[in-house]
């Protein structure tokens, strides 16, 4: 986890939907990340959630929709007091009588008062049947909040308790958590930018069950993307095949093959302002793919010819247009700064990041790695640490070097 991500102060509103039950596993998941959490619970929200289990799992005591005075600080005033102590005011689940509030400025309740008083990010999570939502004073609260700076997170679609089939469901944990970390990076300095990230390995199929490939996780690269998402960026993430969540925001291009990487790459790169080549991907291929599964015979040894695929990084580096920064990756096992070195200059990089796939704490699928960011000038920096503090530093370095353009 990034640094900046530890000790926040989290303001979670919790308004009165039925997916208010969902929330104790969300705040559980901030106090084990390391974060604060101060709770805010509406009269009808009690209907669904215990304050008591809040209590328990935020350490705190869990504030009610009329506590306008402490009673143990009596001086103090809670929505004062709560807003200036957070650094985000999150709202999940947002009915539609929050909206209105939030909207309208009503502070008649604790929760409206500190949505009124807050001068820090505040996110909010709408969750209600769909006819509600879709309702034009709904809408108009909608974009009435969004006007004043507030992020109004769109809900996803699904069964909703009701029964009815749409638009309403609060988003999964792990999307608020990406939606509340963007608002609180301290780096916006990739807003506006158009980023493209590649991830993952490729498959290489020599038959319809069999392929070629690498144990890349596709870990480096979401964490890349995710980390330029955050700060600001709109990105597109190229992916191999990988069982990883990718970040909310990102609009995600999944691929198989290295043929098909290409291809995506290809499309997307002249609108990009910066290029992450983060994938492993697959540098042969069979020269031809088995139509049916191929039988193994007694004794005899299977046969394959490879042939090379294109090289993504180097068609980049061929096309790339003025002002664009394309920034590579190289897998080493011997010579590494050498070997990085002769990529950058043969395929037109500005910057190459090259790790040792044999040392401990660097190699394929782990959590954390180890790079050497190099430029045509010789080594950059180097950086090591868990890979969401490793993609945070390279973005550092990387933004870098844009300046310096």
């Amino acid at each position: 986890m990034s640094q900046w991500k530890s000790n926040r102060k989290i303001l979670l509103g919790i308004s009165g939907g039925i997916a208010a039950y969902k929330t104790p596993n969300l705040l559980h998941g901030w106090i084990k990340s390391g974060c604060q959490v101060e709770t805010i619970l509406t009269d009808s929200a009690e209907q669904f959630v215990s304050p008591m289990v809040l209590a328990t799992l935020g350490k705190r005591r869990v504030w009610r929709e009329n506590d306008f005075m402490s009673a143990e600080e009596g001086w103090k005033i809670p929505h004062i007091n709560l807003t200036d102590w957070a650094d985000v005011l999150v709202v999940a689940p947002c009915t539609a009588n929050v909206l209105r509030m939030c909207a309208e400025g009503d502070s008649s309740t604790l929760l409206g008062a500190a949505m009124l008083a807050m001068r820090k990010p505040i996110v909010l999570f709408p969750a209600m049947n769909s006819n509600m939502l879709e309702n034009p004073a709904t809408q108009k609260h909608i974009r009435a909040v969004a006007e004043m700076g507030h992020e109004v997170v769109s809900p996803d679609s699904g069964l909703l308790a009701c029964g009815y089939e749409g638009k309403g469901r609060l988003p999964a944990d792990n999307v608020i958590y990406d939606r509340v970390w963007r608002a609180l990076c301290p780096k916006k300095d990739m807003k506006g930018m158009k980023i493209l990230v590649t991830a993952g390995p490729t498959h290489e199929y020599i038959d319809p069950v069999r392929y070629i490939s690498n144990p890349s996780s596709g870990k480096m690269g979401y964490a890349i993307a995710r980390a330029a998402w955050y700060r600001g960026a709109d990105v597109t993430l190229v992916s191999g095949p990988s069982n990883l969540v990718p970040p909310d925001g990102a609009k995600l291009v999944n691929v198989v093959s290295a043929e098909q990487m290409y291809n995506a790459c290809i499309k997307a790169a002249p609108y990009a302002d910066i290029i992450i080549k983060a994938a492993a991907v697959g540098d042969f291929k069979t020269e031809t793919e088995a139509e049916n599964k191929i039988k193994r015979i007694e004794g005899e040894p299977l046969l394959l010819k490879l042939v090379q695929n294109k090289d993504i990084a180097a068609e980049l580096g061929k096309t790339k247009k003025a002002g664009q920064l394309i920034v590579g990756f190289a897998a080493e096992t011997q010579d590494i700064t050498a070997n990085a070195h002769k990529k950058i200059i043969s395929k037109n990089l500005d910057m190459i990041a090259v790790n040792d796939v044999l040392a401990s704490g660097s190699g394929f699928a782990s959590d954390t790695n180890k790079l050497t960011v190099m430029t045509r000038e010789g080594i950059d920096i180097e950086i090591s640490g868990s890979k969401d503090e490793v993609a945070d530093a390279l973005l550092d370095a990387v933004m870098k070097r844009k300046n310096e353009e």
